[in-house]
């Protein structure tokens, strides 16, 4: 069959409207499953601080009938601290490109803003979970708080060349040879929690471990109850020998390293009054421009309490 002669076709018109579908698709990954879970606090100073104490170990307490009362040795409190730091991220848009008929999207500042929103949400997550030493910072020099691995030097596994973090924030966990991460790795690092007095109720890797985490015996499938009473969302559990941990697969870490935290020990405490503040900035031009802040910083509250394994392949 072919086409009668004169007839008007598509690909003869002109003016044809564009068919655009009236929504935006993106799959940039959001979770951010460590600050979203610790709980929040409040910070009121720059130089955030926090103490940690220890019990004297159990022992054989007898005492001898009618005996005088003698003091125990007291231990003083160990004092802490972690800088806050600022984050921010800034959208503009011309005068004519919020004029203009967008599809997808009323306003496209607004549209952009809720852009730098979660994308600050994400970088506030790679911050808290980074190996990374404070900054106390300068005119010249941005404040830095340490990520959480920085005071995790107690209940550890590393490569025999790599260097321990001091446990106050001030220097890092120094990579050494990677190597293979294996469930007996996480059983040791477990125990050592155990015995110090932590409960991680965690398990946090990147993308390649986590699929090796799959594979350890003591891995199951559960359930969850959402807000939502209708809905369930499946995650996988770790059952040790200490406890149940959830096992969770977080874009924003080193995948070098797999982290065991207990959630309520640890603490994102964000600066008074500057928590996601939104501000519109001043106009210098045919254009409108908003600032998204935060100053923030996260509390390690004990370090006895979490666990890591560092230095592994992620290949």
């Amino acid at each position: 069959m072919a086409q009668p002669s004169n007839t008007y076709a598509t690909n003869d018109m002109v003016g044809i409207r564009e068919d655009l579908a009236d929504t935006i698709y993106d799959v940039s990954p959001v979770e951010v499953p460590v600050s979203s879970s610790i709980p929040h606090g409040e910070a009121t100073a720059t130089t955030h601080e926090w103490q940690t104490d220890v019990l004297a170990a159990a022992a054989n307490n007898a005492a001898i009938e009618g005996d005088d009362a003698a003091n125990e040795a007291s231990v003083a409190s160990v004092r802490l601290t972690n800088f806050t730091q600022i984050s921010d991220k800034v959208a503009g848009v011309s005068g004519t490109g919020r004029a203009v008929n967008t599809a997808g999207r009323s306003d496209e500042l607004d549209y952009q803003t809720l852009k730098r929103a979660k994308e600050l949400k994400r970088d506030i997550e790679k911050v808290i979970c980074d190996n990374k030493a404070k900054v106390a910072g300068n005119d010249t020099l941005a404040r830095q708080c340490a990520g959480i691995p920085a005071y995790i030097v107690t209940n550890i596994s590393e490569a025999s060349d790599a260097t321990t973090a001091n446990g106050t924030g001030t220097n890092a966990h120094t990579d050494g040879t990677a190597r293979a991460f294996t469930e007996d790795l996480v059983k040791g690092v477990l125990k050592l929690c155990f015995d110090n007095g932590g409960m991680p109720d965690m398990l946090m890797t990147g993308a390649f471990n986590r699929q090796v985490a799959s594979s350890f015996s003591g891995g199951n499938s559960n359930y969850q109850k959402s807000e939502d009473s209708t809905l369930h969302a499946t995650f996988d559990v770790y059952s040790s020998d200490f406890g149940d941990l959830k096992i969770v697969p977080n874009r924003f870490m080193e995948a070098r390293t797999a982290l065991m935290i207990q959630k309520d020990e640890l603490k994102l405490a964000f600066l008074s009054g500057r928590k996601m503040v939104t501000t519109d900035l001043a106009k210098t031009g045919d254009s409108d421009r908003r600032q998204i802040l935060c100053e923030y910083t996260v509390q390690v509250n004990n370090e006895k309490a979490h666990g890591a394994v560092y230095d592994l392949t992620v290949a």
